[in-house]
């Protein structure tokens, strides 16, 4: 079996009592088949406490104000202190480290819903590097996998990261360069002409590509009250998901509030004054770009080639650069809600959130997906004006 994980992946140490979000509460934690197996032989008062403390129907820890039955006042686990880290589900065992996984490979990522590895993920300051290994771990045969396919996409992921990580370009333009190019992936496939898909890439190798894609920004210049009213269209779509933890709509609603209450011009004026302040036309450009490219590397690494399953080559592009855009929106939103100023553990909790809520429910990563197909403003046009219009901010 192959494997590809980023750099940092083994740097990852679980806090524990000390984390300021504990991924034992808030959720439901699934039990896997196996474990579960195991929980149902256990023997002795604590086998009686463990098989009482699961939700044998759903397959999951019960949870007791809405903390996992096991999350003792410490914050530390009973069944890991008592039974040993043998007896974890392999959900509590693996996480944040999250594994996708293809005919012959697997892709090993750390989840940005951790706090931890959200600090490790964002707080990466040279451009992430993919470690390639190998095990004696048969490969599992799948059904009817596109292999075809998977190298395709595995190719342009390579070449899209590549283009992320080109520091030597603005990075909005570098985000619209490679929705444009998962766009015509999307052409290619759809017509049935996968060939195109080497020449796609190969355009979009060479430094002209950017220079070309550079001199036709204008095309896309969007008016500042026509960019708030879209960006608060896009800001709505965490109303149209599944809600994981009780208190995520107010936090929206609060942020909702704070960025657009007082009208298109106030929030133009606002935007202008983050972007000059802490964002990507002050000074602090290098530290707020990496953030975004961090934020991008690691969507597209954790779900493009899952492409391969759907055929939704674009919709996965679209959901990356949808996620990132929210993320800075309301880091705008917390930059204002703290008197103009915000630091790296604000971004870090922003993020880890937004990905609690997206990524840890297949129901929203689904409607996500979906949103961005049917709805005109997520259309690969539409996006780039929202994406490049900070290029074309003056004043």
């Amino acid at each position: 079996m192959e494997y590809t994980i980023p750099h940092y992946f083994e740097d990852f140490r679980c806090v524990a009592a000390e984390c300021e979000d504990t991924c034992c509460a808030g959720w439901a934690i699934m039990i896997d088949e196996e474990t579960l197996e195991k929980y149902k032989n256990m023997e002795g008062a604590f086998g009686n406490r463990l098989r009482n403390s699961i939700d044998w129907e759903n397959g999951s820890f019960c949870q007791y104000e809405k903390r996992c039955a096991f999350l003792n006042e410490d914050n530390l686990c009973d069944l890991h202190l008592e039974a040993g880290v043998h007896m974890l589900c392999d959900t509590c065992r693996d996480y944040p480290r999250h594994m996708e996984e293809f005919e012959g490979v697997r892709e090993g990522s750390l989840s940005l819903s951790c706090i931890e590895a959200a600090k490790l993920i964002l707080g990466c300051r040279e451009p992430v590097q993919f470690v390639r290994f190998e095990d004696e771990v048969e490969d599992e045969e799948y059904e009817d996998f596109d292999y075809f396919l998977y190298t395709k996409l595995a190719d342009a992921r390579e070449k899209i990261i590549m283009l992320l990580q080109n520091r030597d370009v603005d990075i909005m333009m570098r985000i619209g360069m490679v929705l444009e190019l998962a766009q015509k992936m999307q052409d290619a496939l759809d017509e049935e002409e996968m060939f195109r898909i080497d020449d796609i890439l190969e355009t979009f190798g060479e430094m002209e590509a950017a220079l070309e894609f550079e001199q036709g920004l204008s095309k896309y210049r969007i008016g500042a009250n026509e960019y708030c009213t879209v960006m608060r269209k896009i800001f709505r779509v965490f109303s149209k998901l599944e809600v994981l933890k009780e208190e995520w709509p107010e936090y929206v609603k609060k942020a909702e509030f704070t960025l657009y209450a007082d009208g298109q011009s106030v929030y133009e004026s606002n935007r202008r004054a983050f972007h000059k302040t802490i964002g990507l036309k002050s000074s602090q450009y290098e530290e707020w770009a990496n953030y975004l490219e961090q934020l991008m590397v690691y969507f597209v690494f954790t779900y493009f080639c899952g492409a391969v399953y759907d055929d939704n080559i674009l919709g996965k592009m679209q959901t990356a650069v949808v996620s990132t855009l929210l993320i800075q929106e309301l880091s705008f939103a917390r930059w204002l809600e703290k008197g103009r100023t915000m630091d790296f553990e604000d971004v870090v909790d922003i993020a880890h959130r937004v990905s609690r809520e997206i990524e840890h429910s297949d129901v929203n990563l689904v409607r996500l997906e979906k949103i961005c197909e049917k709805m005109p403003m997520f259309s690969t046009e539409e996006l780039l004006r929202v994406v490049l219009s900070v290029i074309l901010l003056e004043g």
